[in-house]
């Protein structure tokens, strides 16, 4: 298993890395699902706090295999069976999702994190059998470090209910700081392309929750049609998030912010908050649905909260971690954090919220592309 070269042209995902995420969607799904039932019952607070435990579990296993398979992606054999195995684990994670929702039994997740980390770990290990000096020691400490935190994620499952957050938290800590700390001597080959597109493909997943979403309020209109008045506005809200998140997401590419090491891990763990925010909105939407043709509990505002929160923080996530950079002026960089505090302010127009979030996310992308425009015109005028 020798390393991939960090400037390889041309490099692109490969169809196992295909098939690998597509086994994410169902634990996504799961997650999302989850989310939606509990903002429903009107639990929301508890649903986001395990939401947000959950994602965490899914993005990070996601993550660990995307930027080893960067460096090290030799497509033999050995690689595709250990590849095939953390699938396995994946499959395993999904079917606790439920149970760490609804009862904070982490015991599937962490069989399932087991199953994964094993084949993750051999991964490093022969990385570092066909390694030499500092290379060699870094693929050794992601082994070790891996196996550590493995075994770290015993101690939730032996504690009380109302402790396991806290020491969730801790042990989240620990895994993010495993890379740092094995990369300190000498960096993975990862490719920077590579890595941008294996994130982009991951937002178009999760993008693809809410659309999902949007597509249950559309066969709910098509079979109550007395409810078409109060189902459409919000599948077209919800649509108009979507296409404007991926416009915005897509607006620039992200590979020119992958510049070194430090660089690297800033914008690559920034994006469990686009992820994780990208595929709560379809589990807001689903909730805003269920609301409108009379079910569940929830208040209002809180189902409205649901769609307009992640809605908010997708767009400053975004733009803190890509499109601020290329933006110039207090004009340009204002966009974003406007269009987020106008889509926050919507959560309290009851039944509106959700289209008046559709057509201000719209609106930010029609302002950004206008002021680019114009600023174009400018330079060939002077020209």
């Amino acid at each position: 298993m020798t390393p991939r070269r960090r400037d390889e042209p041309h490099r692109s995902a490969t169809p196992l890395e295909l098939l690998f995420d597509l086994v994410f969607v169902v634990a996504v799904a799961q997650a999302g699902d989850r989310l939606a039932h509990a903002v429903t019952t009107g639990h929301a607070l508890d649903g986001v706090v395990a939401y947000a435990m959950v994602f965490f579990a899914i993005w990070w296993a996601w993550m660990n295999f995307s930027w080893f398979a960067s460096a090290y992606d030799t497509d033999d054999i050995g690689y595709r069976l250990l590849t095939f195995a953390q699938m396995t684990g994946v499959l395993v994670l999904a079917a606790g999702v439920a149970r760490a929702f609804d009862d904070q039994n982490w015991t599937l997740v962490f069989v399932g994190y087991a199953i994964m980390r094993a084949a993750l770990s051999m991964q490093w290990l022969r990385a570092a059998r066909n390694e030499t000096d500092r290379a060699r020691r870094t693929a050794r400490r992601y082994a070790v470090g891996i196996v550590a935190c493995q075994f770290g994620w015993l101690l939730p499952l032996a504690v009380p209910v109302p402790v396991k957050p806290w020491l969730f938290v801790t042990m989240a800590a620990a895994e993010l700081s495993v890379p740092p700390a094995a990369e300190r001597g000498r960096p993975t080959p990862w490719n920077p392309r590579h890595i941008a597109e294996r994130y982009g493909l991951f937002t178009i997943i999760v993008l693809g929750e809410t659309i999902a979403a949007a597509s249950v309020a559309l066969q709910s209109a098509v079979d109550g049609a007395d409810q078409l008045d109060q189902l459409l506005p919000i599948a077209a809200g919800g649509l108009l998030i979507v296409f404007s998140f991926w416009s915005i997401y897509f607006a620039v590419p992200g590979r020119d912010r992958l510049l070194d090491r430090r660089s690297g891990f800033n914008w690559g763990y920034g994006h469990y908050v686009v992820f994780a925010s990208a595929a709560a909105v379809g589990a807001g939407l689903e909730a805003a649905f269920e609301h409108a043709v009379g079910r569940g509990t929830a208040d209002v505002t809180a189902v409205a909260v649901a769609v307009t929160a992640p809605t908010a923080m997708f767009l400053l996530a975004v733009w803190l971690l890509q499109t601020r950079h290329y933006k110039r002026g207090r004009t340009e960089q204002l966009i974003a954090p406007t269009a987020a505090a106008l889509t926050l302010a919507a959560s309290f127009t009851g039944p509106l919220a959700v289209p008046l979030a559709g057509l201000v996310t719209a609106a930010a992308v029609v302002a950004s592309v206008s002021v680019v425009s114009h600023r174009s015109h400018r330079r060939r005028h002077r020209h």
